[in-house]
Protein backbone atom coordinates (compact mmCIF):
# COMPACT_ATOMS: atom_id res chain seq x y z
CA UNK A 1 0.00 0.00 0.00
CA UNK A 2 1.63 3.63 -1.01
CA UNK A 3 0.53 6.27 0.98
CA UNK A 4 1.32 10.21 0.16
CA UNK A 5 0.59 12.50 3.55
CA UNK A 6 0.28 16.15 2.73
CA UNK A 7 0.58 18.83 5.02
CA UNK A 8 2.24 20.63 7.74
CA UNK A 9 3.43 24.44 8.83
CA UNK A 10 3.35 23.63 12.39
CA UNK A 11 3.38 20.84 15.12
CA UNK A 12 -0.50 20.60 15.06
CA UNK A 13 -0.41 19.63 11.70
CA UNK A 14 2.77 17.60 11.22
CA UNK A 15 2.68 15.18 14.85
CA UNK A 16 -0.73 13.86 13.65
CA UNK A 17 0.41 13.53 10.11
CA UNK A 18 3.83 11.68 11.57
CA UNK A 19 1.29 9.32 13.92
CA UNK A 20 -0.81 8.49 11.01
CA UNK A 21 2.04 7.36 9.05
CA UNK A 22 3.70 5.27 12.18
CA UNK A 23 -0.19 3.68 13.21
CA UNK A 24 0.18 3.24 8.67
CA UNK A 25 3.39 0.86 9.37
CA UNK A 26 2.27 -0.81 12.11
CA UNK A 27 -0.71 -1.75 10.69
CA UNK A 28 0.82 -2.37 7.76
CA UNK A 29 4.35 -2.84 7.75
CA UNK A 30 5.46 -3.40 3.91
CA UNK A 31 3.36 0.11 3.29
CA UNK A 32 5.63 2.74 1.54
CA UNK A 33 4.95 6.01 2.83
CA UNK A 34 5.68 9.64 0.74
CA UNK A 35 5.57 12.98 2.50
CA UNK A 36 4.68 16.33 0.82
CA UNK A 37 5.23 19.58 2.50
CA UNK A 38 6.29 23.48 2.24
CA UNK A 39 9.97 24.61 1.52
CA UNK A 40 11.23 26.00 3.99
CA UNK A 41 8.32 24.92 6.81
CA UNK A 42 9.00 22.77 10.37
CA UNK A 43 7.77 19.28 8.59
CA UNK A 44 11.02 19.65 5.96
CA UNK A 45 13.29 19.10 9.23
CA UNK A 46 10.66 16.85 11.65
CA UNK A 47 9.62 14.49 9.05
CA UNK A 48 13.00 13.14 8.12
CA UNK A 49 13.48 12.47 11.92
CA UNK A 50 11.39 10.63 12.29
CA UNK A 51 12.41 8.37 9.53
CA UNK A 52 10.24 9.39 6.27
CA UNK A 53 10.71 10.79 3.16
CA UNK A 54 9.49 14.11 2.64
CA UNK A 55 9.31 16.34 -1.10
CA UNK A 56 9.15 20.28 -1.26
CA UNK A 57 6.59 22.33 -2.38
CA UNK A 58 7.50 26.37 -2.94
CA UNK A 59 3.67 27.11 -1.62
CA UNK A 60 3.09 29.73 0.84
CA UNK A 61 0.07 31.31 2.13
CA UNK A 62 -1.97 33.94 0.59
CA UNK A 63 -1.53 37.33 2.75
CA UNK A 64 -5.32 38.83 3.86
CA UNK A 65 -3.95 42.27 3.04
CA UNK A 66 -2.44 44.18 0.45
CA UNK A 67 1.47 43.43 0.33
CA UNK A 68 3.53 42.22 -2.92
CA UNK A 69 3.94 38.71 -1.47
CA UNK A 70 0.83 38.06 -3.27
CA UNK A 71 2.15 38.48 -6.44
CA UNK A 72 4.69 35.39 -5.63
CA UNK A 73 1.64 33.73 -4.20
CA UNK A 74 0.10 33.01 -7.37
CA UNK A 75 3.77 31.72 -9.26
CA UNK A 76 4.77 29.49 -5.98
CA UNK A 77 1.24 28.07 -6.26
CA UNK A 78 1.15 27.34 -10.09
CA UNK A 79 4.83 25.72 -9.34
CA UNK A 80 3.42 23.51 -6.46
CA UNK A 81 0.34 22.14 -8.92
CA UNK A 82 3.41 21.40 -11.21
CA UNK A 83 5.55 19.63 -8.89
CA UNK A 84 2.34 18.04 -7.29
CA UNK A 85 1.32 16.52 -10.42
CA UNK A 86 5.08 15.08 -10.65
CA UNK A 87 4.60 13.78 -7.05
CA UNK A 88 1.82 11.81 -7.50
CA UNK A 89 2.64 10.65 -11.44
CA UNK A 90 5.74 9.25 -9.95
CA UNK A 91 4.73 7.64 -6.94
CA UNK A 92 1.39 6.72 -7.69
CA UNK A 93 -0.03 6.51 -4.56
CA UNK A 94 -3.13 4.18 -3.77
CA UNK A 95 -4.15 6.57 -1.24
CA UNK A 96 -4.07 10.40 0.24
CA UNK A 97 -3.88 11.61 3.04
CA UNK A 98 -4.36 15.52 3.91
CA UNK A 99 -3.45 17.14 7.08
CA UNK A 100 -4.12 20.33 6.41
CA UNK A 101 -1.50 23.30 5.98
CA UNK A 102 -0.33 25.32 2.17
CA UNK A 103 1.07 21.76 1.13
CA UNK A 104 -2.50 19.92 1.01
CA UNK A 105 -4.25 22.17 -1.00
CA UNK A 106 -2.15 20.98 -4.18
CA UNK A 107 -1.36 17.37 -3.33
CA UNK A 108 -5.19 16.77 -3.07
CA UNK A 109 -6.69 19.18 -5.72
CA UNK A 110 -4.43 16.44 -8.02
CA UNK A 111 -4.86 13.03 -6.20
CA UNK A 112 -8.72 14.36 -6.40
CA UNK A 113 -8.44 14.92 -10.56
CA UNK A 114 -6.73 12.01 -10.87
CA UNK A 115 -9.50 10.21 -8.90
CA UNK A 116 -7.10 8.12 -6.04
CA UNK A 117 -8.80 8.15 -3.06
CA UNK A 118 -8.18 11.01 -0.49
CA UNK A 119 -8.92 11.30 2.58
CA UNK A 120 -8.86 14.91 5.31
CA UNK A 121 -7.92 15.06 8.49
CA UNK A 122 -9.29 17.96 10.00
CA UNK A 123 -7.63 19.05 13.87
CA UNK A 124 -9.82 22.24 14.47
CA UNK A 125 -13.66 23.04 15.56
CA UNK A 126 -13.32 25.68 13.14
CA UNK A 127 -12.35 24.15 9.38
CA UNK A 128 -9.71 25.58 7.49
CA UNK A 129 -10.21 27.47 4.21
CA UNK A 130 -8.29 24.52 2.17
CA UNK A 131 -10.36 21.77 4.00
CA UNK A 132 -13.55 23.39 3.12
CA UNK A 133 -12.63 23.53 -0.29
CA UNK A 134 -11.42 20.32 -0.40
CA UNK A 135 -14.27 18.56 0.98
CA UNK A 136 -16.57 18.47 -1.93
CA UNK A 137 -13.42 15.63 -3.50
CA UNK A 138 -12.34 13.71 -1.37
CA UNK A 139 -14.25 10.35 -0.30
CA UNK A 140 -13.46 10.70 3.49
CA UNK A 141 -13.20 13.17 6.39
CA UNK A 142 -11.82 12.54 9.92
CA UNK A 143 -12.58 15.19 12.21
CA UNK A 144 -11.83 15.89 16.35
CA UNK A 145 -14.94 17.89 17.11
CA UNK A 146 -18.93 16.94 16.85
CA UNK A 147 -20.98 19.46 14.40
CA UNK A 148 -18.45 19.64 11.50
CA UNK A 149 -21.66 19.13 9.36
CA UNK A 150 -21.64 22.98 9.24
CA UNK A 151 -18.36 23.13 6.66
CA UNK A 152 -18.03 19.43 5.46
CA UNK A 153 -20.96 17.32 3.81
CA UNK A 154 -22.51 14.91 6.34
CA UNK A 155 -22.22 11.75 4.83
CA UNK A 156 -18.14 12.10 4.55
CA UNK A 157 -17.15 12.86 8.55
CA UNK A 158 -16.29 10.15 10.58
CA UNK A 159 -15.58 11.44 13.97
CA UNK A 160 -12.17 9.65 14.80
CA UNK A 161 -10.10 12.41 17.18
CA UNK A 162 -6.61 13.55 16.93
CA UNK A 163 -3.94 11.55 16.39
CA UNK A 164 -1.28 11.86 19.02
CA UNK A 165 2.24 10.95 20.10
CA UNK A 166 1.77 7.38 21.58
CA UNK A 167 4.83 8.01 23.98
CA UNK A 168 2.30 10.29 26.16
CA UNK A 169 0.69 7.22 27.22
CA UNK A 170 1.35 5.49 31.02
CA UNK A 171 3.22 8.31 32.05
CA UNK A 172 2.71 7.40 35.41
CA UNK A 173 5.49 5.20 34.78
CA UNK A 174 7.91 8.21 33.90
CA UNK A 175 7.78 10.85 36.81
CA UNK A 176 11.00 9.10 37.90
CA UNK A 177 13.04 9.42 34.76
CA UNK A 178 11.11 12.68 33.68
CA UNK A 179 12.90 14.26 37.13
CA UNK A 180 16.25 13.01 36.72
CA UNK A 181 15.78 14.27 32.55
CA UNK A 182 15.18 17.85 33.99
CA UNK A 183 17.23 17.98 36.88
CA UNK A 184 13.88 18.51 39.15
CA UNK A 185 12.72 16.85 42.26
CA UNK A 186 9.99 14.48 41.39
CA UNK A 187 7.76 15.14 44.42
CA UNK A 188 7.92 18.70 43.92
CA UNK A 189 4.62 20.81 42.33
CA UNK A 190 6.03 21.52 39.10
CA UNK A 191 4.14 23.62 35.93
CA UNK A 192 4.69 23.17 32.44
CA UNK A 193 4.59 26.17 29.93
CA UNK A 194 4.20 25.48 26.51
CA UNK A 195 3.30 28.06 23.72
CA UNK A 196 2.82 25.67 20.53
CA UNK A 197 5.76 24.38 18.20
CA UNK A 198 6.63 27.59 16.98
CA UNK A 199 6.16 29.36 20.89
CA UNK A 200 4.09 32.32 22.06
CA UNK A 201 5.14 35.58 22.55
CA UNK A 202 2.47 36.67 25.51
CA UNK A 203 2.59 33.62 27.42
CA UNK A 204 6.99 33.97 28.10
CA UNK A 205 6.49 37.13 28.22
CA UNK A 206 4.57 36.84 31.12
CA UNK A 207 6.49 34.16 32.48
CA UNK A 208 9.25 36.34 32.22
CA UNK A 209 7.79 38.82 34.20
CA UNK A 210 6.61 37.42 36.81
CA UNK A 211 8.95 33.92 37.21
CA UNK A 212 10.22 35.22 40.71
CA UNK A 213 6.54 34.73 41.99
CA UNK A 214 6.91 31.39 41.09
CA UNK A 215 10.10 30.89 42.77
CA UNK A 216 8.91 31.97 46.30
CA UNK A 217 5.86 29.55 45.74
CA UNK A 218 8.46 26.52 45.73
CA UNK A 219 7.68 26.18 42.00
CA UNK A 220 9.53 24.06 40.37
CA UNK A 221 8.91 25.20 36.15
CA UNK A 222 9.97 23.68 32.50
CA UNK A 223 9.68 26.51 30.26
CA UNK A 224 9.42 26.05 26.63
CA UNK A 225 10.20 29.17 24.53
CA UNK A 226 10.01 28.49 21.18
CA UNK A 227 13.10 29.93 18.85
CA UNK A 228 12.18 33.15 18.64
CA UNK A 229 11.34 33.96 21.84
CA UNK A 230 14.69 31.73 23.43
CA UNK A 231 17.39 33.93 22.76
CA UNK A 232 16.18 36.82 25.22
CA UNK A 233 16.49 34.41 28.35
CA UNK A 234 19.16 32.66 27.49
CA UNK A 235 21.04 35.00 30.20
CA UNK A 236 18.53 33.01 32.64
CA UNK A 237 18.87 29.63 32.04
CA UNK A 238 21.69 29.22 34.34
CA UNK A 239 20.92 31.58 36.87
CA UNK A 240 17.27 29.78 37.35
CA UNK A 241 18.01 26.13 37.14
CA UNK A 242 19.45 25.90 40.18
CA UNK A 243 16.03 27.50 41.13
CA UNK A 244 13.81 24.82 39.68
CA UNK A 245 13.08 26.67 36.43
CA UNK A 246 14.61 24.84 34.18
CA UNK A 247 14.18 27.18 30.18
CA UNK A 248 14.30 24.95 26.94
CA UNK A 249 14.18 26.53 23.25
CA UNK A 250 12.03 23.45 22.58
CA UNK A 251 11.56 20.31 24.93
CA UNK A 252 11.96 16.53 22.44
CA UNK A 253 10.86 14.71 25.24
CA UNK A 254 7.37 16.29 25.96
CA UNK A 255 6.17 12.67 27.77
CA UNK A 256 8.63 13.70 30.06
CA UNK A 257 7.49 17.23 30.22
CA UNK A 258 3.97 15.75 30.61
CA UNK A 259 4.54 13.57 33.15
CA UNK A 260 5.66 15.73 35.81
CA UNK A 261 4.01 19.00 35.36
CA UNK A 262 0.70 18.82 37.93
CA UNK A 263 -0.66 21.72 35.98
CA UNK A 264 -0.22 23.47 32.54
CA UNK A 265 0.05 26.88 30.74
CA UNK A 266 -0.27 26.16 26.68
CA UNK A 267 -2.04 27.76 23.70
CA UNK A 268 -4.85 25.77 22.39
CA UNK A 269 -4.00 24.13 19.26
CA UNK A 270 -6.25 21.74 18.60
CA UNK A 271 -3.02 18.92 18.25
CA UNK A 272 -2.29 19.97 21.88
CA UNK A 273 -5.82 20.07 23.31
CA UNK A 274 -5.60 16.24 22.53
CA UNK A 275 -2.12 15.47 23.98
CA UNK A 276 -3.69 17.39 27.12
CA UNK A 277 -7.06 15.41 27.34
CA UNK A 278 -5.27 12.19 27.45
CA UNK A 279 -2.23 12.90 29.78
CA UNK A 280 -5.36 14.26 31.78
CA UNK A 281 -3.56 17.29 33.71
CA UNK A 282 -5.29 20.49 34.35
CA UNK A 283 -4.59 23.26 32.36
CA UNK A 284 -4.78 27.07 31.41
CA UNK A 285 -5.21 27.57 27.99
CA UNK A 286 -4.00 30.98 26.39
CA UNK A 287 -6.25 30.93 22.63
CA UNK A 288 -4.02 32.94 20.23
CA UNK A 289 -5.98 35.79 18.54
CA UNK A 290 -3.21 35.26 15.68
CA UNK A 291 -5.04 32.23 13.65
CA UNK A 292 -7.38 31.91 10.98
CA UNK A 293 -11.36 32.76 12.22
CA UNK A 294 -10.35 32.81 16.36
CA UNK A 295 -10.08 28.87 16.18
CA UNK A 296 -8.06 28.92 18.90
CA UNK A 297 -10.52 30.41 20.90
CA UNK A 298 -13.14 27.96 19.41
CA UNK A 299 -11.11 25.15 20.61
CA UNK A 300 -10.57 26.64 23.72
CA UNK A 301 -14.08 26.96 24.66
CA UNK A 302 -15.10 23.78 23.77
CA UNK A 303 -13.24 22.71 27.16
CA UNK A 304 -14.04 25.28 29.21
CA UNK A 305 -17.89 25.33 28.82
CA UNK A 306 -17.59 21.37 30.15
CA UNK A 307 -15.49 23.17 33.06
CA UNK A 308 -12.53 21.04 31.42
CA UNK A 309 -9.60 23.49 31.46
CA UNK A 310 -9.39 27.22 32.31
CA UNK A 311 -8.80 30.37 30.09
CA UNK A 312 -6.57 33.27 29.81
CA UNK A 313 -7.27 35.75 26.95
CA UNK A 314 -3.47 36.78 25.38
CA UNK A 315 -4.57 40.29 26.02
CA UNK A 316 -4.12 39.73 29.47
CA UNK A 317 -1.75 37.40 30.10
CA UNK A 318 0.45 39.79 31.73
CA UNK A 319 -2.10 40.95 34.29
CA UNK A 320 -3.44 37.09 34.83
CA UNK A 321 -1.34 34.06 33.74
CA UNK A 322 0.84 33.90 36.65
CA UNK A 323 -1.38 34.45 39.29
CA UNK A 324 -4.40 32.10 37.50
CA UNK A 325 -1.41 29.61 37.46
CA UNK A 326 -0.80 30.10 41.45
CA UNK A 327 -4.40 29.66 42.32
CA UNK A 328 -5.11 26.58 40.38
CA UNK A 329 -1.79 24.77 41.67
CA UNK A 330 -2.59 25.36 45.79
CA UNK A 331 -6.50 24.61 44.73
CA UNK A 332 -7.07 20.49 45.13
CA UNK A 333 -10.31 20.42 44.26
CA UNK A 334 -10.16 22.72 41.24
CA UNK A 335 -7.79 20.46 39.84
CA UNK A 336 -9.51 17.60 40.11
CA UNK A 337 -12.79 19.18 38.74
CA UNK A 338 -10.40 19.70 35.85
CA UNK A 339 -8.51 16.40 35.37
CA UNK A 340 -12.03 14.31 35.40
CA UNK A 341 -13.89 16.32 33.28
CA UNK A 342 -11.10 17.04 30.31
CA UNK A 343 -10.45 13.28 30.52
CA UNK A 344 -13.61 13.15 29.13
CA UNK A 345 -12.24 14.25 25.28
CA UNK A 346 -9.29 12.09 25.67
CA UNK A 347 -9.25 9.60 22.08
CA UNK A 348 -6.37 8.11 22.63
CA UNK A 349 -6.81 5.57 19.83
CA UNK A 350 -7.47 8.42 17.30
CA UNK A 351 -4.69 7.66 14.55
CA UNK A 352 -5.94 3.82 14.47
CA UNK A 353 -9.47 4.89 13.99
CA UNK A 354 -8.15 6.99 10.78
CA UNK A 355 -6.25 4.21 8.95
CA UNK A 356 -9.11 1.96 9.79
CA UNK A 357 -11.12 4.29 7.93
CA UNK A 358 -8.63 4.17 4.97
CA UNK A 359 -7.85 0.52 4.83
CA UNK A 360 -12.12 0.17 4.45
CA UNK A 361 -11.60 2.94 1.49
CA UNK A 362 -9.24 0.55 0.17
CA UNK A 363 -11.22 -2.33 0.53
CA UNK A 364 -8.76 -4.24 2.66
CA UNK A 365 -8.67 -5.46 6.00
Amino acid sequence: MRALISGGGTGGHIFPAISIANEIKRQMPDSEILFVGAKGKMEMQKVPAAGYKIIGLPVRGFQRRLTLKNVSFFFNLLASMIKSRWVVNQFKPDIAIGVGGYASGPTLRTTTTKKIKTLIQEQNSYAGVTNRILSKKVDKICVAYEGMEKYFPAEKIVITGNPIRQDILNLNEKTADAASHFGLQANKRTILVIGGSLGALSINEAIHQDYQKLIDADIQVIWQTGKSYFPQVTGLVKELSPKGVIVKEFIKRMDYAYAIADIIISRAGAGTISELAVVKKPCILVPSPYVAEDHQKKNAMALVNKQAALLVENKNTKKELVDTALKLINDEIQKKILQQNIAEFAKPDAAKTIVNEIKKLLGTK
